[in-house]
């Protein structure tokens, strides 16, 4: 074999790897939980958090759209401030994601949430409930 042909193929080689190892680096994001975001805040500095919505904790106002929450790691907690509405899957003692930034003042200000849902399809079991004999009923097509 042609060691010009050795050379190119081992240049191809090594762009692609390149190319895969800078791809999958730059589409990893990482999040710090409170516990890091409590150790070493940096007011104004972009942050992903993540934790648990602490139970209790949820305040949203309709009118002026102000919702407020706390997220925790189970050793320390974080006061998040978000303006707008809540997304369908986020409520108390489920896991959430918020971008933003620390705040001055001792809070940090989400401008995205993202709820985290468990990936477990749980069926419905109790069939005597109301809801499920009423989505049995519509899908078979009786009229009982």
């Amino acid at each position: 074999m042609k060691p010009k042909f050795l050379i190119g193929g081992l240049v191809i080689a090594l762009a692609l790897a390149y190319m895969i190892y800078a791809g999958v680096t730059q589409s990893v994001v990482y999040f710090v939980t409170p516990s890091e975001l409590s150790a070493a805040p940096v007011a104004g500095k972009a942050y992903r958090l993540g934790g648990m919505v602490a139970p209790g904790s949820v305040r949203w106002e309709p009118r002026t759209l102000a919702l407020t929450f706390t997220l925790s790691d189970g050793r320390a907690t974080v006061p998040v401030h978000h303006k707008g509405a809540p997304p369908d899957l986020f409520g108390e003692n489920r896991g959430a994601v918020v971008e933003g930034s620390w705040n001055a003042e001792g809070y940090f200000r989400a401008t995205h949430i993202m709820a985290k849902h468990s990936e477990e399809y749980k069926a419905p079991h109790d069939t005597s409930q109301a809801g499920v004999k009423e989505m049995m009923r519509t899908l078979s097509g009786t009229d009982k």
